[in-house]
Protein backbone atom coordinates (compact mmCIF):
# COMPACT_ATOMS: atom_id res chain seq x y z
CA UNK A 1 0.00 0.00 0.00
CA UNK A 2 1.19 3.32 -0.62
CA UNK A 3 1.64 5.57 2.49
CA UNK A 4 3.26 9.13 3.33
CA UNK A 5 5.08 9.59 6.37
CA UNK A 6 4.48 12.96 8.10
CA UNK A 7 7.71 12.52 10.17
CA UNK A 8 11.20 12.20 9.51
CA UNK A 9 14.88 13.88 10.79
CA UNK A 10 16.89 12.07 7.81
CA UNK A 11 17.61 14.85 6.11
CA UNK A 12 19.05 16.43 9.35
CA UNK A 13 21.40 13.58 9.74
CA UNK A 14 22.53 12.95 6.38
CA UNK A 15 24.04 17.09 5.80
CA UNK A 16 25.12 16.67 9.76
CA UNK A 17 27.29 13.19 8.73
CA UNK A 18 28.09 14.32 5.29
CA UNK A 19 25.74 11.33 3.33
CA UNK A 20 23.57 11.71 0.45
CA UNK A 21 19.83 11.16 0.53
CA UNK A 22 19.99 8.32 -2.21
CA UNK A 23 21.39 5.65 -0.12
CA UNK A 24 23.01 6.49 3.14
CA UNK A 25 21.83 3.71 4.83
CA UNK A 26 19.89 4.30 7.47
CA UNK A 27 16.33 4.25 8.46
CA UNK A 28 15.51 6.11 5.95
CA UNK A 29 16.57 7.07 2.04
CA UNK A 30 15.28 7.77 -1.65
CA UNK A 31 16.10 4.04 -2.62
CA UNK A 32 14.11 2.15 0.82
CA UNK A 33 11.44 4.59 0.53
CA UNK A 34 10.44 3.78 -3.35
CA UNK A 35 11.06 -0.24 -2.17
CA UNK A 36 8.84 0.46 0.96
CA UNK A 37 6.32 1.86 -1.80
CA UNK A 38 5.87 5.60 -0.57
CA UNK A 39 3.89 8.01 -1.92
CA UNK A 40 6.01 11.00 0.10
CA UNK A 41 8.08 11.81 2.73
CA UNK A 42 8.07 14.69 4.81
CA UNK A 43 11.76 15.54 5.41
CA UNK A 44 12.24 17.87 8.72
CA UNK A 45 14.99 20.40 8.87
CA UNK A 46 15.53 20.30 12.69
CA UNK A 47 17.18 22.91 14.13
CA UNK A 48 17.84 22.59 18.36
CA UNK A 49 19.52 26.17 18.14
CA UNK A 50 18.40 29.53 16.75
CA UNK A 51 21.28 30.10 13.88
CA UNK A 52 19.39 30.90 10.95
CA UNK A 53 21.86 30.57 8.68
CA UNK A 54 21.76 26.17 9.35
CA UNK A 55 18.22 26.09 7.71
CA UNK A 56 19.88 27.79 4.53
CA UNK A 57 22.67 25.28 4.96
CA UNK A 58 20.07 22.46 4.93
CA UNK A 59 17.62 23.76 2.38
CA UNK A 60 20.70 24.18 -0.14
CA UNK A 61 21.33 20.37 0.96
CA UNK A 62 18.05 19.15 -0.04
CA UNK A 63 18.00 21.04 -3.07
CA UNK A 64 20.79 19.63 -4.51
CA UNK A 65 19.81 16.04 -3.47
CA UNK A 66 16.47 16.05 -4.48
CA UNK A 67 17.53 17.26 -7.82
CA UNK A 68 20.68 14.77 -8.26
CA UNK A 69 18.04 12.36 -7.68
CA UNK A 70 15.03 13.59 -9.87
CA UNK A 71 14.25 9.77 -11.20
CA UNK A 72 13.66 8.72 -7.86
CA UNK A 73 12.12 11.64 -5.79
CA UNK A 74 9.39 14.46 -6.52
CA UNK A 75 9.44 17.56 -4.62
CA UNK A 76 5.84 18.08 -3.49
CA UNK A 77 4.83 21.67 -3.95
CA UNK A 78 1.36 21.73 -4.17
CA UNK A 79 -1.67 18.82 -4.16
CA UNK A 80 -1.39 18.26 -7.56
CA UNK A 81 2.32 17.09 -7.18
CA UNK A 82 1.14 15.23 -4.23
CA UNK A 83 -1.49 13.41 -6.17
CA UNK A 84 0.66 12.56 -8.83
CA UNK A 85 3.37 11.06 -6.69
CA UNK A 86 -0.07 8.88 -5.33
CA UNK A 87 -0.56 7.74 -8.55
CA UNK A 88 2.59 7.54 -9.97
CA UNK A 89 6.21 5.70 -9.53
CA UNK A 90 8.50 8.85 -7.98
CA UNK A 91 8.53 9.26 -4.02
CA UNK A 92 7.32 12.94 -3.08
CA UNK A 93 9.49 14.92 -0.82
CA UNK A 94 7.86 17.59 1.32
CA UNK A 95 10.25 19.62 3.03
CA UNK A 96 9.29 20.70 6.31
CA UNK A 97 10.73 22.14 9.45
CA UNK A 98 11.04 20.85 13.06
CA UNK A 99 11.53 23.79 15.42
CA UNK A 100 11.32 27.40 14.23
CA UNK A 101 13.78 28.88 16.75
CA UNK A 102 16.15 30.31 13.95
CA UNK A 103 13.79 32.98 13.22
CA UNK A 104 14.40 34.38 16.48
CA UNK A 105 12.23 37.40 16.88
CA UNK A 106 11.75 38.23 12.87
CA UNK A 107 8.42 37.08 12.04
CA UNK A 108 9.19 38.09 8.30
CA UNK A 109 11.55 35.01 7.98
CA UNK A 110 8.91 32.93 7.76
CA UNK A 111 8.37 34.27 4.01
CA UNK A 112 11.20 32.53 3.13
CA UNK A 113 10.05 28.97 4.41
CA UNK A 114 7.19 29.00 1.23
CA UNK A 115 9.80 30.91 -1.12
CA UNK A 116 12.24 27.75 0.07
CA UNK A 117 9.54 25.00 -0.81
CA UNK A 118 8.63 24.37 3.64
CA UNK A 119 4.97 23.19 3.42
CA UNK A 120 4.67 22.42 7.40
CA UNK A 121 6.21 23.83 10.74
CA UNK A 122 6.57 23.44 14.27
CA UNK A 123 7.29 25.96 16.51
CA UNK A 124 9.58 24.27 18.75
CA UNK A 125 11.18 21.21 20.01
CA UNK A 126 12.69 20.13 23.45
CA UNK A 127 13.23 23.92 24.51
CA UNK A 128 12.28 27.05 25.22
CA UNK A 129 12.45 29.41 22.12
CA UNK A 130 10.85 33.09 21.71
CA UNK A 131 8.06 31.40 20.60
CA UNK A 132 6.33 28.87 22.75
CA UNK A 133 7.38 26.46 25.56
CA UNK A 134 7.74 22.60 24.57
CA UNK A 135 5.76 19.95 26.17
CA UNK A 136 8.82 18.55 27.99
CA UNK A 137 10.17 19.50 31.23
CA UNK A 138 13.14 19.53 32.63
CA UNK A 139 14.70 19.50 36.59
CA UNK A 140 18.38 20.22 36.99
CA UNK A 141 18.99 18.76 32.92
CA UNK A 142 16.83 15.82 33.49
CA UNK A 143 13.35 15.40 31.46
CA UNK A 144 10.60 15.09 33.40
CA UNK A 145 8.49 12.85 31.17
CA UNK A 146 5.49 12.05 33.37
CA UNK A 147 4.76 16.17 33.93
CA UNK A 148 2.82 18.16 31.19
CA UNK A 149 3.62 21.90 30.48
CA UNK A 150 0.33 23.92 30.20
CA UNK A 151 1.71 27.80 29.81
CA UNK A 152 0.57 28.86 26.66
CA UNK A 153 1.93 30.30 23.22
CA UNK A 154 3.60 33.60 23.50
CA UNK A 155 2.67 36.54 21.80
CA UNK A 156 5.26 35.82 19.12
CA UNK A 157 4.35 32.24 18.85
CA UNK A 158 0.43 33.74 18.31
CA UNK A 159 1.68 35.89 15.57
CA UNK A 160 4.15 33.20 13.50
CA UNK A 161 0.78 31.19 13.84
CA UNK A 162 -1.21 33.73 12.04
CA UNK A 163 2.17 33.85 9.45
CA UNK A 164 1.97 30.64 8.57
CA UNK A 165 -1.37 30.15 8.04
CA UNK A 166 -1.60 32.98 5.61
CA UNK A 167 1.77 31.34 3.99
CA UNK A 168 -0.73 28.25 3.48
CA UNK A 169 1.89 26.05 5.60
CA UNK A 170 0.85 23.47 7.68
CA UNK A 171 0.62 24.02 11.59
CA UNK A 172 2.37 21.43 13.30
CA UNK A 173 2.00 20.87 17.16
CA UNK A 174 4.21 17.93 17.93
CA UNK A 175 6.85 18.61 20.35
CA UNK A 176 4.07 21.56 21.73
CA UNK A 177 3.11 22.24 25.25
CA UNK A 178 -0.49 21.66 25.98
CA UNK A 179 -1.15 25.30 26.93
CA UNK A 180 0.18 26.16 23.26
CA UNK A 181 -1.84 23.25 21.56
CA UNK A 182 -4.87 24.62 23.33
CA UNK A 183 -4.11 28.48 22.05
CA UNK A 184 -4.24 26.80 17.98
CA UNK A 185 -6.90 24.93 17.87
CA UNK A 186 -9.51 27.28 20.21
CA UNK A 187 -11.82 27.85 17.66
CA UNK A 188 -10.13 26.71 15.09
CA UNK A 189 -11.17 25.95 11.76
CA UNK A 190 -7.75 25.66 9.45
CA UNK A 191 -6.73 22.06 10.22
CA UNK A 192 -3.44 21.46 12.06
CA UNK A 193 -1.56 18.18 12.19
CA UNK A 194 0.84 16.69 15.28
CA UNK A 195 2.92 14.97 12.69
CA UNK A 196 4.58 12.30 14.98
CA UNK A 197 2.87 11.82 18.66
CA UNK A 198 0.94 9.17 20.16
CA UNK A 199 -1.40 8.92 22.84
CA UNK A 200 -1.42 9.48 26.01
CA UNK A 201 -4.83 7.30 27.42
CA UNK A 202 -2.17 4.48 26.13
CA UNK A 203 0.83 5.81 27.29
CA UNK A 204 0.75 8.57 29.40
CA UNK A 205 4.22 10.22 28.43
CA UNK A 206 4.10 14.32 27.99
CA UNK A 207 4.96 13.83 24.46
CA UNK A 208 1.50 12.30 23.97
CA UNK A 209 -1.37 13.78 23.25
CA UNK A 210 -4.28 14.20 25.82
CA UNK A 211 -7.72 12.77 24.27
CA UNK A 212 -8.64 16.15 24.45
CA UNK A 213 -6.05 17.83 22.62
CA UNK A 214 -6.61 14.60 20.37
CA UNK A 215 -10.22 15.61 19.35
CA UNK A 216 -9.88 19.14 18.84
CA UNK A 217 -7.53 18.10 16.14
CA UNK A 218 -9.87 16.06 14.72
CA UNK A 219 -12.26 19.01 15.22
CA UNK A 220 -10.66 20.99 12.70
CA UNK A 221 -9.93 18.27 10.02
CA UNK A 222 -6.88 17.80 10.86
CA UNK A 223 -4.36 14.09 11.88
CA UNK A 224 -1.67 12.98 14.22
CA UNK A 225 0.88 10.92 12.80
CA UNK A 226 1.95 8.08 15.02
CA UNK A 227 5.66 8.23 16.11
CA UNK A 228 7.54 4.50 16.10
CA UNK A 229 9.73 5.67 18.92
CA UNK A 230 9.51 2.93 21.55
CA UNK A 231 9.38 5.24 24.75
CA UNK A 232 6.43 7.08 23.36
CA UNK A 233 4.53 3.63 22.43
CA UNK A 234 5.13 1.58 25.75
CA UNK A 235 5.11 -1.83 26.71
CA UNK A 236 7.60 -3.52 24.37
CA UNK A 237 7.31 -0.68 21.93
CA UNK A 238 6.12 -2.99 19.39
CA UNK A 239 3.72 -3.14 16.11
CA UNK A 240 0.64 -4.68 19.09
CA UNK A 241 1.61 -1.22 21.26
CA UNK A 242 1.57 0.86 17.87
CA UNK A 243 -2.08 -1.12 17.11
CA UNK A 244 -3.15 0.56 20.38
CA UNK A 245 -2.29 3.63 19.88
CA UNK A 246 -3.98 3.85 16.60
CA UNK A 247 -7.46 1.84 18.06
CA UNK A 248 -7.25 4.50 20.57
CA UNK A 249 -6.81 7.88 18.25
CA UNK A 250 -9.12 6.26 16.25
CA UNK A 251 -11.85 5.67 18.85
CA UNK A 252 -11.29 9.72 20.59
CA UNK A 253 -11.36 11.17 17.18
CA UNK A 254 -12.41 9.44 14.65
CA UNK A 255 -11.06 7.47 11.64
CA UNK A 256 -10.46 10.75 9.64
CA UNK A 257 -7.64 11.82 12.28
CA UNK A 258 -5.44 9.11 12.12
CA UNK A 259 -1.91 8.87 9.76
CA UNK A 260 1.28 8.13 10.51
CA UNK A 261 4.40 9.94 11.65
CA UNK A 262 7.52 7.54 12.35
CA UNK A 263 9.94 9.64 13.39
CA UNK A 264 12.56 7.65 11.85
CA UNK A 265 16.51 9.03 12.41
CA UNK A 266 14.86 10.90 14.98
CA UNK A 267 14.71 7.84 16.58
CA UNK A 268 16.43 4.65 18.37
CA UNK A 269 15.61 1.67 16.22
CA UNK A 270 13.09 -0.26 17.21
CA UNK A 271 12.99 -3.52 16.41
CA UNK A 272 9.55 -4.69 14.82
CA UNK A 273 9.48 -1.26 12.87
CA UNK A 274 13.58 -1.23 11.60
CA UNK A 275 13.57 1.34 8.97
CA UNK A 276 10.86 2.06 6.25
CA UNK A 277 11.01 -1.13 4.34
CA UNK A 278 9.11 -2.55 7.03
CA UNK A 279 6.09 -0.42 6.37
CA UNK A 280 4.21 -3.22 4.22
CA UNK A 281 4.75 -5.85 7.09
CA UNK A 282 3.32 -3.49 9.09
CA UNK A 283 -0.44 -2.66 6.78
CA UNK A 284 -0.48 -6.62 6.81
CA UNK A 285 0.04 -7.00 10.49
CA UNK A 286 -2.51 -3.78 10.57
CA UNK A 287 -4.98 -5.47 8.35
CA UNK A 288 -4.87 -8.74 10.37
CA UNK A 289 -5.67 -7.11 13.42
CA UNK A 290 -9.35 -5.23 11.51
CA UNK A 291 -7.21 -2.13 10.19
CA UNK A 292 -7.34 -2.67 6.64
CA UNK A 293 -9.46 -1.47 3.75
CA UNK A 294 -10.72 1.92 3.70
CA UNK A 295 -10.02 2.67 7.16
CA UNK A 296 -6.09 1.46 6.56
CA UNK A 297 -6.35 3.96 2.96
CA UNK A 298 -6.88 7.26 5.63
CA UNK A 299 -4.07 6.18 7.85
CA UNK A 300 -1.72 5.54 4.96
CA UNK A 301 -1.69 8.33 2.55
CA UNK A 302 -5.91 9.74 2.30
CA UNK A 303 -5.92 11.65 5.54
CA UNK A 304 -3.19 13.58 5.44
CA UNK A 305 -3.66 13.84 1.90
CA UNK A 306 -7.00 16.12 2.46
CA UNK A 307 -4.91 18.39 4.91
CA UNK A 308 -1.87 18.76 2.54
CA UNK A 309 -4.68 19.97 -0.27
CA UNK A 310 -7.12 21.93 2.55
CA UNK A 311 -3.98 24.09 3.40
CA UNK A 312 -1.20 24.29 0.85
CA UNK A 313 -3.45 23.82 -1.85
Amino acid sequence: MKYIDLHCDTLTVCRDKGLRLKDCGLQTDFTKLKKSRCAAQCFAVFTEGGAAERFGDYLAFYCGQTQINDGLVKPVLDYSDLESCIRGEKTGAILTVENLAFIGKDIARLDKLRDGGVRMASLVWNYENELAYPNLKFEDGVPLFAERENRGLKKLGAEAVEKLDSLKIIVDISHLSDGGAEDILKERTVPVVASHSNAAGVCGVCRNLTDGLIRKISDCGGVVGVNFCVDFLGGDGGREMLLMHIRHIINVGGEDVIALGSDFDGIPENPDLKDCTAMPELFDFLSSHGVGGAVAEKLAYKNFARVFKDVCG
